[in-house]
């Protein structure tokens, strides 16, 4: 089990590597205007943007005004020169009007085209393409992300300006839906899940090759059942919000909606799918799923919930992290190698007053200082042995009556689960009866899974239960504020400088 120092609330914020600066852009909408390149063929023709409004599935408000025309000054504006991508590039942390660009995707993206502008013969690409991210609300993504504000104005930008932000909307919005808008170089170090690495340039290469260059950038988002069933959702609560009609989706009726504010609901399921966009693309059909926000562990196979458990999980300033990992197999009758932290902070203050606690509770020094328990321990009579870096795995309890409580954050790290003995039939394929004969040898001995195991350790406030029903759970770890603040930057702001008004007033 593992201690987690420094995750109490208010200290996630702390442990931070890197911290995201500034918020980006407003609403996206976009024109474009501009010659066709001095090398380009006569059949090119420019990009034409034609007034569109926002779909009715609701992205953010802000991006529903129309998109103005380009005007004449703006579509007579002049080439990019062939030099100006380069050169701005090469200058390091490039910028339009005090706005960061993602400097490492524009660069591999225009070293593939001997960076020279791409978007002034490839207008109805683009056209796609934006409206693509014009969508990205249908995502949970706040087109607010996308350098909108100075998008929607092409004749204040230079010419090398509108190409440089018109390439850099579609590679983020790409990076978002595939690795997330909080890819794991920017996230809590407990928050340790990633999904495959995806060459983004490469994608929006193969997108405007194709004949539907949109389709290409969504694909890159998750296409699982719980993704999809939380964009319907999503759709929902937005027009709750907006006033809608009270079930506009046919396959959800009204005894599956949540009580609670409209806005609540959007900002929980914009939160989980973003989570989501952190997993594989390709989930295996066999694996361990457990969500530590609501203290729940599920077994699939083949895609389907087996198995439902109860679990206990880390204390608020204990917390178990996001990761995930492999089961190999099921230890029996597991001592416990009490880590350091625990020991120096729970048993050896007891030492004096208790001369006798390590003897009572039968543990023993070794020869490296530190302190074991012998089994039984406090890890049960199963352990379901995985290696990661936190130290983090599944076992058994002697406490079996925390298992009854609604509030099951009593563990230092690791995973307590509540029917060990059916899990352990399942993962081994051998009856419950085989089960409890390993256990009553009372010798400490491992047996391999047939097959290892996938094990997931997420934290999802919003998700479909074991009945595909959406559900919520309270946010016990305090972590979907942080995550929201990054889907939406312009509205935190604007929220901390109210709050700073009203306790300066």
């Amino acid at each position: 089990m593992l201690t987690f120092p420094g995750i109490a609330n208010g200290g996630r914020a702390e442990r931070r590597y890197r911290a995201r600066c500034g918020a980006i852009a407003l609403a996206l909408l976009c024109a474009l205007g501009a010659a066709d390149h001095a090398k380009a063929s006569p059949e090119s023709s420019p990009i034409e943007l034609l007034p569109w409004s926002a779909p009715a599935a609701g992205p953010a408000p802000a991006a529903s005004a129309p998109i103005p025309a380009p005007d004449t000054a703006s579509a007579a504006a002049p080439a990019v020169p062939e030099t100006a991508i380069k050169s701005r590039l090469d200058a390091g942390g490039p910028a339009v009007a005090g706005e960061k660009l993602h400097l490492s995707l524009l660069r591999q993206f225009y070293a593939g085209h001997n960076y020279q502008p791409v978007w002034p013969t490839h207008g109805k690409q683009a056209q796609a393409l934006l409206g693509a991210v014009l969508r990205s609300g249908d995502q949970g993504l706040d087109p607010n992300l996308f350098h909108a504000a100075l998008l929607r104005n092409p004749g204040s930008l230079s010419p090398v300006d509108r190409e440089l932000l018109l390439s850099d909307a579609f590679l983020s919005y790409a990076d978002a839906l595939a690795r997330g808008v909080l890819p794991i170089e920017i996230r809590m170090d407990d928050e340790d899940l990633k999904p495959a690495p995806v060459d983004v340039p490469a994608v929006l290469d193969r997108a405007i090759a194709s004949p539907d260059p949109g389709a290409v950038i969504d694909a890159l988002a998750p296409h699982t059942k719980v993704y999809e069933a939380l964009r319907r959702e999503l759709a929902y609560y937005r027009g709750q919000q907006a006033g809608g009609a009270a079930d506009a989706l046919e396959d959800t009726g009204r005894e599956r909606r949540h009580e609670g504010r409209a806005a609540d609901r959007v900002r929980e399921i914009e939160v989980s799918l973003e989570r989501l966009r952190w997993l594989p693309r390709d989930l295996p059909a066999d694996r361990v799923w457990v969500n530590t926000a609501s203290a729940h562990l599920t077994l699939f196979q083949d895609n389907q919930p087996a198995f439902t458990t109860r679990i206990i999980v880390g204390e608020v300033d204990k917390q178990t992290p996001d990761l995930q990992s492999t089961i190999r197999s099921i230890l029996f009758n597991p001592p416990w190698y009490i880590p350091p932290s625990i020991a120096r902070s729970e048993i050896l203050p007891k030492l004096d007053s208790d001369p006798d606690y390590l003897e009572r509770h039968h543990m023993v020094w070794r020869q490296n200082g530190g302190i074991e328990q012998l089994p039984p321990s406090a890890l049960g009579r199963l352990k379901f042995e995985m290696a990661d870096r936190f130290d983090v795995y599944l076992h058994d309890t002697p406490e079996r009556h925390l298992f009854a409580r609604a509030d099951r954050l009593r563990s230092h790290g690791c995973v307590r689960v509540q029917n060990p003995y059916e899990l352990a039939s399942l993962l081994l394929k051998k009856p419950v009866s085989d089960i409890a004969h390993e256990v009553a040898a009372k010798t400490t001995h491992s047996v391999a899974l047939p097959e290892a195991l996938p094990v997931f350790i997420v934290y999802q406030t919003a998700f479909l239960d074991s009945q595909g029903r959406l559900a919520f759970v309270p946010d016990v770890y305090r972590r979907d504020d942080e995550i929201w603040q990054h889907l939406h930057p312009l509205q935190a702001a604007v929220a901390q400088r109210e709050q700073v008004a009203e306790r300066g007033g």
